[in-house]
């Protein structure tokens, strides 16, 4: 996140002797992005970050991917997916969607995770329900439902819920950030950006975590890979830059809206390598005296449209089995629209009460084993109301 923060003690020159109360040094890391040349942070440690004690190679096993074939438009309950009754939010996670850029996952968790870093890209979590703590190398972030929570290439974390969490999880194989229209070329939010830095919550103060042979599981481009330290990761005395964790609350997001229907890059909240992320808010619905408040039929011919119904009432939906916790997914080379009824039932409406993320990707998404397992095979076929599912 490309501002500027400063979380505990640190000295005031970079790259300078800092001492401990003891006379040693503390150790400096830097974390940066696209060598170098992009944000970072500077942490400074108790013990060396370096300091490795063994490293053994886990089974990395999210089951295969399967194209959309037949390719058809479909839709999924996660409300379906059943659970063992102790579920952390990463070794927990079960695939629902992938491709070669982005992984989509689900879990439900309910115990601490363990230690954890992605180096292969940045993640972000959407907390559908529940609350909790994520722990992170940079200080601790609280979070609830509605929380978007970016963490960045190779940030350590472990996610605490203080009650049972459901977490839509997207682990990129590059950098997640605001969309760049809403950025200065110094990296400040704009006037028309939909929110803007005092929306955003990072760290706040260091957690200073004593421990010894301390393990940390590692997502890298090979695999996974558990590293025990000889010290804690998280016994960070303070640190600053621009790269860090940080938090978003879905609520804090001002929607667009026009005379007539906007289309869905108004709602556009995130991005990433080769896909987008919009967040559908409450919001004032179109107020020319003849406008069609829900969307038209569209053929979105360069991406894959994925939608996760996280609360209100869905307008363009109503009437296809689609609930809070469903995901429907529209895929290029499908038109697809309203449910039948739907246009007819939005004349006149003022307001639309839906909450939703959408997740656009410019590859097409291909299905994990949490998809396949809370599949609605009706779904494709509501828009005739007859097909081979339906009899």
């Amino acid at each position: 996140m490309a501002y500027y923060r400063q979380v505990g003690e640190i000295p005031r020159k970079r790259h300078t002797q800092f001492r401990t109360p003891e006379g040693g040094l503390y150790a400096e890391e830097l974390m940066g992005v696209e060598g170098f040349s992009a944000d970072s942070a500077l942490l400074y440690h108790r013990h060396l970050p370096t300091a490795i004690v063994n490293a053994e190679t886990v089974e990395d096993d999210r089951g295969a991917l399967t194209p959309n074939l037949p390719l058809k438009p479909r839709a999924f309950k996660t409300q379906d997916l059943t659970w063992p009754d102790a579920v952390d939010a990463v070794t927990g996670r079960r695939r629902l969607f992938g491709n070669a850029d982005v992984t989509i996952g689900f879990v439900t968790a309910t115990a601490p995770s363990p230690l954890y870093r992605n180096a292969a890209g940045d993640e972000l979590l959407y907390v559908q329900t529940g609350e909790g703590v994520v722990e992170t190398i940079y200080g601790a972030l609280t979070v609830a439902e509605g929380d978007y929570v970016v963490l960045p290439t190779s940030c350590t974390y472990r996610v605490v819920p203080a009650k049972p969490m459901n977490i839509l999880v997207l682990e990129a194989t590059g950098h997640i950030g605001p969309p760049k229209r809403y950025l200065s070329a110094k990296g400040q939010f704009l006037e028309h950006s939909p929110y803007c830095e005092r929306d955003i919550r990072g760290p706040v103060e260091p957690l200073l975590v004593d421990g010894e042979d301390v393990e940390v599981l590692v997502r890298h481009r090979a695999g996974l890979t558990r590293f025990t330290y000889a010290n804690h990761p998280f016994d960070v005395v303070g640190w600053d830059g621009c790269l860090y964790p940080w938090v978003f609350h879905i609520r804090d997001f001002e929607p667009i809206t026009g005379r007539l229907h906007q289309p869905p890059p108004v709602h556009q909240t995130f991005e990433g390598p080769n896909f987008v992320v919009c967040s559908f808010m409450p919001r004032k619905v179109d107020y020319h005296p003849l406008s069609i408040p829900v969307p038209y039929n569209h053929a979105n011919v360069d991406s894959d449209e994925l939608m996760f119904y996280v609360g209100g009432n869905y307008e363009a939906r109503k009437g296809s089995g689609i609930g809070v916790g469903s995901l429907s997914l529209h895929p290029s080379g499908c038109t697809h629209g309203p449910q039948p009824g739907a246009v007819e039932a939005s004349l006149g409406a003022e307001f639309f009460d839906e909450t939703a993320v959408m997740v656009d990707t410019f590859r097409p998404l291909e299905l994990g084993e949490a998809a396949l397992a809370s599949e609605d095979p009706e779904y494709a076929w509501s828009w005739a109301r007859r097909g081979p599912d339906l009899g």
